[in-house]
């Protein structure tokens, strides 16, 4: 399943559009502590796009899952929806909550107009509401995002390391002399790193799994204020 989605990193805001089918893209690893310290909230990617006549929402959670990670039965995992006869404009909302039990059952409410619950873990045979007006998948899937993460990490040492002899603006960025910016940009793209032996390649996120869950929604039950469809995610826990 590598790759098989454009990904979408999310704990902000995206947008898409029920008229169009290019997705809505964002992006959001490991930025919350609170969220790190609890992978089964924590956002990796949201993805939202438009497949004949379904709208069509998903979100990642738990980055580098582990082979026996699950969601959380504490977490709620909501797509919040809003609709509009042009860009910007809301003149209906309804949100998409999520819930699993400690076995993994799902249930799933689109505001107050179609509930689903069940097993969700098959691809093949999605879980579906009565109506058949929602698909759910929850289950291990391939991480899509695609970076180069342990890159990243030593040009930021190297960055830190040589922060004495450079010379900053104002906003914080240093003036670099061509060869620098030349050996910063190789870090930036490395195969190998002399911090990591095992890396031998550019997406730190080839091998690495992540959980997915997907919904299928007819698009009247989201589009209700007009064709112009805005949609954010978050999962929330009680304290």
């Amino acid at each position: 399943m590598k790759k098989q989605w454009k990904g979408l990193m999310l704990l902000g805001a995206t947008l898409a559009f029920a008229g169009l089918t290019t997705p809505a893209e964002s992006a959001d690893h490991r930025d919350s502590t609170k969220t790190t310290a609890d992978p089964t909230s924590d956002i990796n990617d949201v993805f939202s796009f438009v497949d004949g006549s379904n709208f069509v929402l998903g979100m990642t959670v738990t980055p580098f899952a582990g082979a026996t990670a699950k969601f959380g039965d504490a977490v709620r995992y909501v797509f919040h929806t809003t609709s509009g006869t042009k860009f910007g404009e809301t003149k209906a909302s309804s949100d998409v909550i999520c819930t699993f039990d400690a076995a993994q059952k799902i249930s799933c409410w689109v505001g107050t107009d179609d509930y689903v619950t069940g097993d969700a873990s098959s691809a093949a045979t999605p879980l579906k509401s009565a109506s058949g007006k929602v698909q759910v998948f929850a289950g291990m899937r391939s991480d899509p995002f695609y970076f180069n993460l342990q890159g990243f990490k030593d040009t930021v040492t190297t960055v830190e390391g040589a922060a004495a002899s450079l010379t900053f603006d104002t906003s914080g960025c240093p003036a670099l002399s061509a060869d620098t910016a030349t050996a910063l940009g190789n870090l930036l793209k490395e195969k190998t790193s002399s911090t990591v032996v095992a890396k031998t390649q550019e997406d730190d996120f080839t091998t690495a799994n992540t959980l997915s869950l997907v919904l299928l929604v007819d698009k009247t039950l989201v589009n209700k204020g007009g064709p112009y469809v805005s949609v954010w995610a978050s999962t929330n826990k009680a304290p």
